[in-house]
């Protein structure tokens, strides 16, 4: 068994009622496609005029004898109708026979589907919810390195067409091999020579439809990871289509999106051609079997008479029914096969290792109390270190400023203290305790965050400043809001705080969403405060009315602000100028500016007010 189906068969199990269900009414509906086709014997025989004539009703005796018996109670019911009523009678209820057999099949067929929707439904939402809670939970160093687009694929295109395939396979190993095995159990009854004599082409129509599908998994891999690219650059036009315009790089974008569609066209169309070969092919095939059936059988017929004219019509329509569930299969397969290259990807992410989790002897911490500490620190992204044993003390109730060019690793550290990463050598405390044996959500409840790139949700303003604390009132989110600084404007829109603020919040200017992030941070009220670059994407307006807002905000608190502009940082208990991810200054705004050294330098590229 392929190891991606043993993966989705747990999620599958848990609908065992409609697996068995389907099962249940698929094997009725394969008796009945069957019986369908026999039922035309009888209907014929009236027609033709060849129904032997029975006056005495027939006795049961066994399942030995149940085929003669059958027969024996059609011919005496239909003698008796003619003999009593008239012709019409009998074929009214030869052909009443039919309509009654093809109801149940129907109906049958029916419940089948209905039984396998519920349980493709589940899985679906099933593995969607798992890979879901992988994608949240997985560490943002993750994403650094792969495209959003290939995620969104998989989480989209991949389930889709794991949940197309796969639930095929009930109709592959349930219905159609079951219609196929009670035809030819039935064929096999009416006449074993003309039964074997098709066997003969069966293992040659298989051989040939198997070679046709060959490589078809691995070209579905490449098409859907060529999918996952075409998402990517959707995806960043959508995002930075400002920037695409204002560049006039409209051409370059459409160059490459039109690219990696048309590589998608070639990868499609070929595993399109192949899976619209399958059944075309199968069907020629089954026809050439009926060809030279007709050509074998009409000598049974004619020559040999070991056949009725309407038992071998019948025979014939019986091993015509094959061709539909022969032509199912291997057009399943194929999709299987396609479904099997889905699940591979889905099943990589599902089953990506999270290397920041909580050590199993962690614990919560609900309180700040003395101090935060970096020891001997080093962290690299890729090969270089960023931080070079780097070793930083924060005090409780200070603010501390990290300062330097890009690139000198004071963003490194906001991702440290919040295990967005997780150090190479050294390590981080609070109050004494390593951060990796305190539980994430615990950690994560004693900071707020306030980023460059003020992160909004396309929902109101109150579901976005409620994100740490959903259950606050309306007047607790008004008073952050104050705080911030921001409850004026927001006072000023037509549905103040429930005004819903678009996509990414693009409604509002750069300091109002800025402003909003600080107010979401002050609501969630945590006695550590990290202010990424909090000012540096804005006006002189804006900032003044940010700054504002954080010195509001950070009041009472352990701030540690990652700052470019020096002017928001002059008033902090400690500046740490860095270089190269390690300190070179630190100290106060006018001890540092005595020193006349690297921080001195940067004030005078900047203009104080």
């Amino acid at each position: 068994m392929d190891a991606n189906l043993k993966k989705l068969l747990p999620f599958a199990f848990t609908y065992k009622k409609h697996i068995y269900g389907n099962i249940f009414f698929n094997i009725f509906y394969a008796l009945f496609s069957t019986l369908l086709m026999v039922s035309m014997i009888p209907t014929l025989n009236v027609l033709f005029g060849i129904t032997e004539k029975v006056y005495v009703e027939p006795k049961y005796t066994g399942i030995g004898d149940l085929k003669v018996y059958i027969e024996t109670f059609l011919n005496y019911k239909i003698t008796t109708l003619m003999a009593e009523y008239s012709l019409q009678a009998a074929l009214l209820f030869v052909i009443s026979i039919i309509i009654t057999t093809a109801l149940l099949k129907n109906v049958t067929n029916y419940f089948a589907s209905y039984h396998v929707t519920r349980l493709r439904t589940g899985v679906l939402r099933d593995i969607r919810e798992r890979l879901y809670k992988k994608i949240i939970n997985l560490p943002v160093s993750y994403y650094s390195e792969r495209r959003k687009g290939d995620v969104m694929a998989r989480m989209l295109g991949d389930i889709n067409e794991v949940q197309n395939s796969f639930f095929q396979i009930l109709e592959l190993v349930v219905r159609e091999p079951l219609t196929i095995l009670f035809s030819i159990v039935t064929m096999f009854i009416i006449s074993p020579k003309l039964t074997l004599f098709v066997f003969i082409f069966i293992p040659i129509s298989g051989l040939i439809i198997s070679r046709i599908g060959k490589n078809l998994k691995a070209k579905s891999v490449k098409a859907q990871h060529e999918n996952g690219v075409f998402i990517s650059i959707l995806d960043e036009t959508l995002g930075g289509l400002k920037v695409v315009k204002g560049y006039n790089a409209e051409a370059s974008f459409t160059k490459k999106f039109n690219e990696s569609i048309n590589r998608l066209l070639s990868l499609s169309n070929s595993i399109g051609n192949k899976n619209n070969l399958a059944s075309p092919m199968s069907e020629f095939l089954g026809i050439v079997t009926i060809a030279v059936l007709l050509w074998f059988g009409a000598q049974l017929v004619v020559e040999e008479k070991s056949l009725t004219p309407a038992t071998f019509l019948a025979y014939i329509a019986l091993a015509y029914t094959i061709l539909t569930p022969a032509k199912a299969i291997s057009k399943a397969s194929y999709q299987v096969k396609t479904g099997l290259a889905a699940a591979d990807r889905v099943f990589t992410l599902m089953e990506q290792e999270n290397t920041i989790t909580d050590n199993p002897n962690a614990v919560d911490k609900t309180t700040f109390q003395d101090k935060i500490t970096l020891e001997n620190i080093n962290f690299r992204y890729e090969s270089e270190n960023v931080l070079k044993d780097f070793s930083l003390t924060i005090p409780k109730g200070k603010t501390v400023a990290l300062v330097g060019q890009s690139g000198s690793g004071k963003s490194t550290i906001a991702n440290l203290l919040t295990r967005f990463y997780d150090v190479n050598e050294g390590v981080v405390r609070i109050d004494g305790t390593d951060i990796k044996d305190i539980k994430l959500k615990s950690l994560r409840n004693l900071m707020g965050l306030v980023t460059q790139d003020s992160i909004l949700f396309n929902d109101t303003i109150k579901g976005n400043i409620a994100l740490g604390k959903p259950d606050a009132t309306d007047d607790e989110i008004i008073e952050a809001l104050k705080i911030a600084n921001a409850f004026e404007f927001v006072n000023d829109l037509p549905d103040g705080i429930h005004t819903n603020i678009g996509d990414s919040g693009n409604k509002l200017s750069g300091g109002q969403k800025q402003r909003l992030s600080i107010a979401r941070a002050v609501l969630k009220n945590p006695p550590i405060m990290i202010l990424d670059e909090a000012t540096s994407a804005l006006d002189t307006e804006s900032e003044r009315l940010v700054q504002i807002a954080l010195e509001n905000m950070m009041q009472n608190r352990t701030s540690v602000v990652i700052a470019h502009r020096l002017s928001t940082i002059q008033k902090a208990d400690l500046i740490v100028v860095m270089h190269k991810g390690k300190i070179v200054e630190q100290g106060n705004h006018e001890e540092l500016l005595g020193k006349n050294g690297t921080y001195s330098k940067l004030v005078s590229m900047q203009s104080f007010e």
